[in-house]
């Protein structure tokens, strides 16, 4: 199970979530609706990063990105997006 830090604020909805005494919002479906598609599109967002390869990984990464038929920028997001979802 991770471990995440709670901010003075957070414990004390953990703590009013642990004994009940939340209530749900009017408009429960809108209001998750709403949600789900603000996470969606923040979960989505590219950024653009640098990083540094040798000249020898980056021509192995062009070739095998050539064979597959795809940019090698998209081979190697696609590379890092399947290994850091891989479950541990």
């Amino acid at each position: 199970m991770k471990y995440y830090e709670l901010d003075k604020e957070e414990e004390q909805i953990a703590k009013d979530f642990e004994a009940g005494e939340l209530v749900r919002v009017g408009n429960f479906a809108k209001h998750k609706k709403a949600l789900l598609q603000a996470a969606r599109v923040t979960l989505n967002k590219t950024k653009n990063i640098n990083i540094r390869l040798s000249e020898r990984v980056l021509q192995k990464l062009k070739v095998r990105a050539q064979r597959e038929g795809i940019p090698y920028q998209t081979l190697a997001a696609s590379i890092l997006h399947r290994d850091t979802n891989q479950q541990n």
